[in-house]
């Protein structure tokens, strides 16, 4: 197995997201596309990523793989990677050899471990909305609740998208119309709300680093799901639990 990106940027910002909802995660490598499935520990978010052979200077894999690692460390190292390296990813005497070369060579080797962890499926979900929009859209919405509270309500109709925050004393509320920037398509007539994690959401739409556009899906009191993609190269989807409420 050898891997080869002229570009670490996708992966190295990929890992950082991740790492931010699991410290260990087993990585599936395949002869098209690395893959990984994992859920956080609170069992509130799922993280499904793919990265496409496509992206890849040089993707040699012979046979199906599955590779344990600690994120927190693969973060560490590839945090390492300047614009300029070209990252070689490759297995040896049962370590994961990483190396960064540009002017220099440098290589580093992580341990494997045993991740024992049930195999993850993806839930099949239903939604009867879609929002896409650019990223800054989403993010500015949430950072705007977060000043406000922990939770946020997601509010959709046929050309209305609407989030709004409510604290013990203050309100926000963000409406977002179709333009430019933001399509709406919805298959029912209904206004369809839902209350997720401020504090989740804030890790989940730093998948913005990765593509300029976000497609949203959610129902009422159901999963949302974010999905940012790089077309040939990468998708990065999320699945967040809805956040019910005690009283």
């Amino acid at each position: 197995m050898k891997l080869t990106l002229a570009d670490p940027k996708l992966f190295k910002d990929s890992v950082t997201i991740i790492s931010d909802l699991v410290t260990e995660a087993e990585f599936s490598i395949s002869e098209d596309s690395i893959d990984l499935i994992a859920m956080d520990p609170a069992n509130v978010a799922m993280v499904i990523f793919k990265l496409l052979s496509s992206a890849f200077a040089e993707y040699d894999v012979k046979e199906k793989r599955k590779i344990a690692l600690n994120l927190n460390n693969l973060k560490q190292i590839l945090r390492r990677a300047g614009s300029n390296d070209i990252l070689t990813m490759e297995l040896s005497d049962n370590k994961f050899k990483l190396t960064l070369k540009s002017n220099t060579t440098r290589t580093f080797y992580l341990p494997l471990i045993d991740f024992e962890e049930r195999e993850q499926k993806v839930p099949e979900l239903d939604f009867p909305i879609s929002i896409e929009t650019d990223v800054s859209v989403l993010n500015e919405a949430i950072e705007d609740a977060d000043i406000v509270a922990e939770s946020v309500s997601f509010i959709a109709q046929k050309n209305k998208f609407t989030i709004s925050a409510e604290g013990d004393l203050s309100k926000a509320k963000i409406e977002i119309v179709p333009d430019d920037q933001t399509e709406i398509t919805a298959d029912t007539e209904d206004v369809i709300k839902s209350k997720y994690s401020v504090e989740y959401l804030k890790k989940l739409i730093q998948g913005s680093k990765l593509s300029p556009k976000v497609v949203i899906n959610f129902n009422k009191d159901y999963p949302l799901k974010l999905n940012y993609k790089v077309l040939n190269k990468l998708m990065m989807n999320f699945i967040l639990a809805p956040r019910v409420d005690n009283d």
